[in-house]
Order: structure tokens, then C-alpha cells, then sequence
């Protein structure tokens, strides 16, 4: 299987970190959204993109330089259903990862068990991308998790959200919205996403990434996202996660800084007590509850 092909381009490498964020980040920080590739596993076909080698090891490096003290790593869908990559992350670090898989639907309890026994708290549904699974597979996935009490992430489009905010809490599971279901930013487009969004964080189960502006306008300054995060953090303090998104793939172009990403989370947050529920408090209660 060719590594690089024409419908699958090579991602741009992340950037060094050259510089810390202004200010630290909270002790105890959790990283709720970063993928790591090991050069030699078997990349899935078709796919949206071919990754840029970032390993556990790399995460860990970039993580205790920042003083993030633990991360939910994401099976991205360049490994399909194929999950070993994400496997070896939790076993070398049993207490600092979980773990957010891609499996077949229609997986059995002992393997769900095992699973979560390495330190897995969620399946992914990614309908963006190559090798993700449809949120046809919603129900299902939800009835085979529900008693080990993993979430739903669901990487989804704008127009999506609000057939999800009423279909997501039937579920009777908890489930996570990646980078801010991907409403648009530009010329306040975000304006009639927002609702919908606070329907979703209304659900017991509801909670959303604040994650990857860079992914919702081609505009340097990512003007919008911060009144996003404000008025949702107005709303929903308890129900919104901090990641990375490192290492930032399917970029080819602009690739951020992440000292400058946390720099501006940091300065949309602002409150102390808010910023610990966001970069904290309310990660743990999702995946480091046991």
C-alpha cells in the first residue's frame, strides 16, 4: 500500500514550540483531543489525509514542557477501526491517558470490557472524513456502551447539529461535540449555531470541545471564536473541554502555533474558576472518574 497518494496528501508537520503561553496553564491541565501516529502502522484505505509521524512519546514531550498533566488520545480515521497505535499510548501510560476508539458497532461486551480496561472511555462517530462511521451507527454504538458508562464523540458538520440536539440525549449516554460541531466563524455565521449548541450542553449527557478554531475560518485572528466560547461558558460553564488538537493534521497550510492557541483560550477564559473547569474539572468528571 503506497504511503503518500494524490487523494490522501501528506500533512504539514506541527511546529516546534518555540515559546510557553504567556500565562501557565492551570495545574493539572487535561488535553481532551490530540491524535499520535507511529511510523510503520498500517494506514487505512481510502482516507482524508496521510499523517505526519507525531508519537506518544512527542505528546509527552510537548505535554510536560506546557504542564498538561493528562490527555484523552483520539483514534484518527486514517487507522480505520484499527486501533492498536491508541492501545499502545494507554498501556505505556496507564495513569496519565484514555483513550476514545473507533469500532465496529456491532462489537461485543468482552471486547468493550477489555477496552475499557486499558483505559478506553469513549467510541468516536466521525462523519467528516474517510474511514470515520456514520452517525447511522449512533443507536448502536450507543446501547453497547452505555453500561461502562463510555460517551459518543462525534465529529460532525454545522448542518447536523440540530437534528442532533434532539436525537443525541434519547441516547441515554453522554456525548461529546468535537470542535465546536465545526460552525463557521466568518462574518458572524456562528450567530445561529449557538442555540443549538447550548440545546446539546442543556442534556445531562451534553458536552463540547472548544477546540481547533483554525478549523472553522481561514481568518488569522479567528474572529468569533471567542464570543463562542464566552457566551457558551455564560451558559454552560460545567459542560465545555480544553484540547489541543495536536498535532493539527489536514492542515497544508497556515499551520498554528500552539503557545499562541492557549494564549488565546487563556485570555477567552479569563476567570480563574471558569478556566478550571474548562482545562480540568470538567475533563475529569468525563474520563478520569475511575
Amino acid at each position: 500500500m503506497s504511503m503518500v497518494d494524490s487523494e490522501a496528501p501528506l500533512c504539514l508537520p506541527r511546529l516546534p514550540l518555540t515559546r510557553l503561553p504567556a500565562y501557565p496553564l492551570p495545574q493539572g491541565t487535561i488535553d481532551t483531543h490530540f491524535h499520535v501516529f507511529r511510523s510503520g502502522a498500517p494506514l487505512n484505505t481510502p482516507r482524508s489525509y496521510t499523517p505526519d509521524i507525531a508519537t506518544t512519546a512527542d505528546w509527552i514531550a510537548f505535554a510536560d514542557r506546557l504542564g498538561i498533566g493528562r490527555g484523552i488520545l483520539v483514534q484518527p480515521s486514517v487507522y480505520g477501526l484499527d486501533n492498536q497505535v491508541l492501545i499502545e499510548a494507554l498501556t505505556a501510560f496507564p495513569d496519565r491517558l484514555r483513550g476514545i476508539v473507533v469500532i465496529d458497532p456491532e462489537t461485543g461486551p468482552e471486547e468493550i470490557a477489555r477496552l475499557d480496561r486499558l483505559g478506553v472511555r469513549g467510541v468516536r462517530i466521525n462523519t467528516r472524513n474517510k474511514g470515520g462511521l456514520p452517525l447511522a451507527a449512533a443507536e448502536t454504538l450507543a446501547a453497547a456502551i452505555r453500561d461502562f458508562g463510555w460517551s459518543l464523540q462525534l465529529q460532525i458538520s454545522p448542518d447536523q447539529i440540530g437534528d442532533l440536539a434532539d436525537r443525541l440525549p434519547q441516547l441515554g449516554v453522554r456525548f461529546v461535540i468535537d470542535h465546536l460541531g465545526f460552525i463557521p466563524l466568518a462574518d458572524g455565521a456562528w450567530r445561529e449555531y449557538v442555540p443549538a449548541l447550548q440545546r446539546l450542553a442543556d442534556s445531562p449527557g451534553g458536552y463540547i470541545k472548544l477546540t481547533a478554531p483554525y478549523r472553522l475560518t481561514r481568518e488569522r485572528g479567528y474572529m468569533g471564536f471567542a464570543e463562542v466560547v464566552q457566551a457558551l461558558a455564560a451558559s454552560h460553564p460545567q459542560k465545555l473541554l480544553w484540547g489541543s488538537d495536536w498535532p493539527h493534521t489536514e492542515l497544508w497550510s497556515d499551520m498554528p502555533d500552539d503557545a499562541d492557541l492557549i494564549d488565546r483560550m487563556q485570555d477567552t477564559v479569563g476567570a480563574p474558576i471558569l478556566a478550571r473547569k474548562i482545562f480540568i474539572e470538567n475533563a475529569e468528571t468525563l474520563f478520569f472518574s475511575r
